[in-house]
């Protein structure tokens, strides 16, 4: 009954015609797919209603030629159809004189621009200063042209194209580009950009030697040149090798200046004139010349002569050497500070004598005023004088006063701190001499100010480094015994604290600081002087990258080496006494040899002869220990008799009966009586005067 068709009403065939007519208009297009509905098949489903696969009935749309065609999806667009109501799609002039004319309609317009890289503009810019430069040897002008470029966060590159140019160049501009680094060092390049520049250039070493053969060699002595002109510190040698492949050429450039340059005697004076020092006298002759002036100005007094004088001498970036001699001429000379006062303001008035670098001679000044103390004991306070009439004057900027302030012990310091670190010199000197460390406690002592104990770790240590491997390891030694005796772990640490925050200036005067520093670090933990853990807590006090945590990896290196016990205890050569661990060996056979039947007064000698008074507390612990083990209480006459003698002080005692209490626990698993016995030995001490009042009694502590 049903056709294939199914039930469809007449109008439904009619609109099934319809569409097959347009799938044959649709298809002779060559646009539209030319088998959109032969693929469907239209079936009226069950129920009668409409179709709904296929094209709908409201998509098909009679045109105004009277075909029919299918139209898009909004009922716009299609071909000889009115649109949509609101066809925007069609093409539209904008007129400008439109009052509702809106600029923002008219159409993009992009335009073509070369992106250009600031880093190489810089580049391009910094050559022509160089090359003028060269031209004239004018460092003023340089230095005032590399200011107005500006980009002072690109002058690491301005250092590398200075000494690439330089590389092919006679040794004239060698020794210019060597001059005008010095020239512009701290004021126009800040020392980390100095850093930064030699390094870069150390990493393109393989690049310049393709060009230059003999580029290793000259790019050595630049860098050697840097070091004594004290515009990179000694130390930058080890970092920058480290930071580098080694087999790069950046490494052999600073193991020949090492090697060629820095480690030959006289090498000063050998660098500063290997270039023939063509176009400006040398640092050394500078500082003689400004010495050589200001002594004529204290004799004549003529203001406009000396100014002249440091005119002549053409070196404004060196003009704060002028500002701090003239300082410590005002402060050895009490009549020569007036003097001293005019000189400056004329200069300073005059534009002879910049702001910075005026503010730089006083800087320096500051931090050698502890040196200065020494031979001068007025210099802090004639320092101070000078520093206020300078800037109530105008001639020195009053933000130095203020950093002043703020700096506290980097600045003027406290007269009584002044005053320790007067005292303490002597004091240390003499140990060094007669390797008397009780004398030592008992001097420092006497100064009862334990507070400043940091202080003299910084400056024990500083003053061995500067000597032989008999005061380091004195140094050490005696870090044992402070340790033991005056001194408590946190003034350790902050001891070392201070060390490391000024490392950077100890390099500047010692070549190998950052390592002799690790080792003493290092020889400390095997002493058990610092525990691993406080080299942690040190490194947490100083700033990231600085050169002190470095200092403090290298030590956390050398501990966790292999045999590092043995090696560390020997680093200096074990000069002076025995190294603790043989200490504790002998303190043990001695007692052993006295507990099987030896004499008493042998046993004393044995003691003295250890030479290691600071450590007897060592003896007491270990006597008491084996008395408790072997039961057998002869080891307190042998304690009677060393208390007696003077051998073995109150504070050695009470040390080292401390040491046995606070491992009672321990020893309790061995011993079970230990705590009775140990409470026994107290009565007894206390009875006879070994023991200081304050040592607390056991009983009450150990009876849970």
């Amino acid at each position: 009954m049903a056709s294939s068709e199914g039930f469809l009403t007449n109008e439904q065939r009619e609109m099934l015609k319809i569409a097959s007519q347009n799938v044959e208009v649709l298809s002779s297009s060559p646009k539209s797919p030319t088998s959109f509905l032969s693929e469907h098949h239209v079936k009226a489903p069950a129920g009668g209603k409409a179709p709904t696969a296929g094209i709908a009935a409201r998509h098909v749309r009679r045109s105004h030629s009277g075909k029919f065609v299918r139209v898009k999806k909004e009922g716009g667009g299609g071909k000889g159809t009115w649109g949509k109501l609101l066809d925007t799609d069609g093409e539209a002039t904008l007129d400008r004189n439109d009052p509702n004319y809106d600029s923002g309609e008219e159409p993009y317009q992009l335009v073509e621009s070369t992106v250009t890289d600031p880093l190489d503009e810089y580049k391009k810019a910094v050559v022509s200063i160089i090359e003028e430069y060269f031209s004239t040897g004018d460092v003023a002008v340089a230095a005032s042209d590399l200011k107005e470029l500006g980009s002072s966060q690109y002058h690491s590159y301005f250092i590398k194209r200075l000494v690439s140019i330089a590389l092919d160049r006679h040794d004239k501009e060698k020794e210019m580009a060597s001059v005008l680094l010095s020239s512009l060092y701290a004021d126009v390049i800040s020392p980390p950009q100095i850093k930064d520049g030699f390094f870069i250039l150390l990493e393109s070493a393989d690049d310049l030697a393709v060009d230059i053969p003999d580029a290793v060699d000259i790019l050595a002595l630049f860098l050697a040149r840097a070091v004594v002109d004290d515009i990179l510190p000694p130390a930058f040698c080890t970092r920058a090798k480290k930071a580098l492949p080694e087999s790069s050429k950046g490494v052999q450039v600073i193991q020949t200046a090492e090697k060629s340059y820095l480690s030959a005697p006289h090498h000063a004076e050998l660098v500063e004139r290997r270039w023939g020092g063509s176009t400006h006298i040398t640092v050394e002759e500078v500082k003689k010349k400004i010495a050589g002036l200001l002594r004529e100005y204290a004799e004549s007094g003529d203001t406009s002569e000396a100014c002249r004088c440091i005119r002549e001498l053409g070196v404004p970036f060196f003009h704060h050497e002028v500002v701090k001699r003239a300082l410590v001429l005002a402060m050895e000379v009490q009549t020569a500070e007036p003097l001293v006062i005019k000189l400056l303001k004329e200069a300073a008035e005059e534009g002879l004598i910049s702001s910075s670098q005026m503010v730089k001679g006083f800087s320096r000044l500051v931090e050698s005023l502890d040196d200065l103390a020494l031979d001068i004991p007025s210099a802090v306070s004639s320092f101070q004088s000078l520093v206020l009439e300078a800037t109530n004057g105008g001639w020195l900027d009053a933000s130095f006063l203020k950093s002043s302030n703020e700096d506290g012990d980097a600045q003027v310091e406290d007269e009584k701190v002044r005053r320790y670190k007067k005292e303490i010199v002597p004091i240390i000197h003499e140990y060094f001499l007669s390797d008397d460390i009780p004398e030592l406690i008992r001097s420092l002592e006497d100064l009862g100010v334990p507070q400043y104990n940091p202080l003299f770790l910084k400056k024990l240590i500083t003053l061995a480094m500067d000597r032989k491997n008999r005061e380091k390891e004195m140094a050490s030694v005696l870090l044992s015994a402070l340790h033991i005796e005056i001194f408590s772990t946190e003034d350790i640490v902050n001891g070392f604290v201070l060390l490391l925050e000024s490392a950077e200036d100890t390099e500047l005067d010692i070549l190998d600081a950052s390592n002799e520093l690790a080792l003493f670090l290092a020889r400390a933990v095997i002493d058990d002087v610092l525990a691993p853990l406080n080299l942690e807590e040190i490194g947490n006090k100083l700033p990231p990258n600085s050169s002190g945590s470095e200092t403090v990896r290298s030590a956390q290196s050398l501990t966790s080496a292999r045999h590092a016990g043995e090696r560390l205890l020997r680093c200096w050569g074990g000069g002076t006494g025995w190294a603790v661990e043989d200490a504790k060996d002998k303190i043990a056979k001695l007692l052993e040899e006295f507990e099987s039947g030896g004499v008493l007064s042998e046993a004393c000698q044995c003691i003295r002869d250890l030479g290691m008074p600071f450590f007897n507390h060592e003896v007491v612990k270990k006597a008491l220990v084996m008395a408790m083990e072997k039961k057998n209480d002869r080891m307190l006459d042998l304690l009677q008799e060393c208390f007696s003698e003077g051998l073995i002080t109150i504070n050695q005692m009470t040390k080292g009966f401390t040491r046995v209490k606070d491992g009672l626990d321990d020893l309790a698993l061995d011993i079970p009586n230990a705590r009775e016995k140990f409470s026994f030995y107290v009565d007894q001490a206390q009875e006879k005067g070994w023991l200081l009042p304050a040592f607390g009694s056991p009983a009450a502590d150990g009876s849970h």
